[in-house]
């Protein structure tokens, strides 16, 4: 029988996560929760199913946004499209299909990351064949999505996780607990005071961070639907460290993490990871993503610690395919190429002036 494509509603966005949820690729990036989400921060989200004998075998949740002044959109599939990429006519059709929809909205391009990793070659030959170039921009950790991630197996048992970890790691873990750190699951009543301990993480690592309302958002979205969840370390009575994970099926994601400048000394962030494991662990999960970080970095790296940190736990450092364009209208994609970083570069500036001023 042949494959059948359809562009969904609402209607079937339980029949739509619980696809992503048994794929080996499925991912909460692409979650129905997701796409609401970015919606209310200027994307529209559209959700493509390929069915064959009625039963979905791929998906694709295509986020599109008109890019400033011009009011032209260009369309992101973020961590997707979920297909199996070895059957050539299925993602023939899913890109067939989406370019069809390009062409109806006008857009530009479409950018694709999918969570495959550099070393299945095969892909990478299959999108060049198809038209689609890199899109590699190079900055912070190498795209929108992080291109280089520490996951880790965490099918084997907890004494075995342990042993596996550096002793560095195991040996602060096990500090943590002596010196009175406990981990708990956050609350709703929890997120303002996670959220001041995360400015002040990111006011000291010199990066940027998004508005209260959106971590609102996420909240309110995915955890009370069971694809997040909020942890927060206190100490002497006070939060000192905080985390938001996502998970679907059998996968999770350490997303944000929020540290305080006191009381680092007890180590929260090795018990709070360690946590976030167990805690994966009982719903089932395999793989425990640990997200960003930087590649192919030197001990001199300001971020080093950063990487450091993530690879005591002993997780696969993986790197990913990376972004990929496939460009609809080639003259106004040149521009965008030309003028994007410019503005982007502005954006930035103007935000951090204002926050300095705000901080004097």
């Amino acid at each position: 029988m042949a494959y059948v494509a359809r562009w969904i509603d609402k209607s079937e966005h339980t029949r739509y996560n619980a696809f992503l949820a048994k794929d080996p690729k499925g991912h909460v990036l692409q979650s129905w929760e997701w796409g609401e989400i970015k919606s209310r921060t200027g994307w529209k989200p559209w959700r493509l199913v390929i069915e064959e004998n009625k039963e979905i075998v791929a998906v694709a949740s295509i986020l599109e946004r008109k890019i400033p002044v011009v009011g032209i959109p260009i369309f992101y599939v973020s961590r997707g499209p979920i297909v199996d990429w070895n059957n050539v006519a299925l993602s023939d059709l899913v890109l067939a299909e989406i370019r069809k929809l390009a062409k109806t909205r006008g857009a530009i391009f479409l950018k694709i990351d999918p969570d495959v990793p550099s070393s299945e070659k095969e892909l990478e030959q299959y999108l060049r064949s198809r038209g689609f170039s890199s899109a590699e921009s190079g900055k912070g950790f190498e795209g929108v999505q992080p291109k280089y991630v520490f996951r880790l197996d965490i099918s084997p048992n907890e004494e075995t996780l342990l042993a596996n970890m550096q002793q560095k790691t195991r040996y602060n873990i096990r500090l943590a607990t002596k010196k009175g750190v406990t981990i708990r699951q956050g609350t709703r009543d929890d997120l303002p005071k996670f959220y001041e301990v995360l400015k002040e993480t990111t006011e000291r690592d010199k990066f940027l961070v998004r508005a209260y309302s959106y971590f609102e958002d996420l909240y309110d979205s995915l955890v009370p639907v069971g694809l997040g969840k909020l942890f927060v370390a206190e100490y002497e009575g006070e939060i000192i460290s905080g985390t938001l994970a996502f998970v679907i099926g059998d996968k999770a994601w350490y997303i944000y993490g929020a540290s305080s400048n006191a009381h680092r000394n007890v180590m929260p962030n090795y018990l709070i990871q360690w946590e976030m494991i167990r805690w994966a662990k009982s719903l089932g999960c395999t793989m425990y993503d640990f997200r960003g970080v930087p590649g192919h970095l030197t001990e001199d790296n300001p971020l080093y610690g950063l990487y450091r940190f993530k690879k005591g736990f002993n997780g696969e450092y993986t790197e990913f395919i990376g972004e990929w364009d496939l460009v609809y209208r080639p003259a106004i994609y040149f521009l965008w190429n030309h003028l994007e970083p410019i503005y982007s570069d502005v954006i930035k500036g103007i935000i951090g002036k204002l926050r300095r001023t705000r901080r004097r």
